[in-house]
């Protein structure tokens, strides 16, 4: 799914109330942390995760990697900060503007 920036501005003032629901420590991208990000997509489509200090790899590659492992989109990375967004199929909650 391609974003326009108008969607993407969107969607980043949608998330600055949420909190990172998870954290991307010191053993980086792990297949855990794939298949919990996978299941937090089926409450929110909206999802922020962290990336801390201790953790090597670049937050806007490991936002790309778990964007794509999840089949969903990078909003975008803002410091350590990565945040995706995967619409429901059915029903969904968040109406992006046109």
């Amino acid at each position: 799914m391609t974003l326009t920036s108008k969607q993407r501005a969107f969607l980043r003032s949608q998330s600055n109330n949420l909190e990172a629901c998870f954290q991307i420590g010191k053993s980086s991208l792990t297949p855990e942390m794939t298949n919990a990000v996978l299941e937090a997509f089926n409450n929110r489509e909206l999802i922020k995760l962290s990336v801390l200090k201790n953790c090597a790899d670049d937050p806007r590659e490991l936002g790309e990697i778990i964007a794509e492992r999840t089949k969903s989109t990078l909003v975008c990375t803002i410091g350590k900060k990565i945040i995706l967004y995967k619409p429901f199929k059915e029903d969904p909650v968040i109406v992006l503007p046109n």
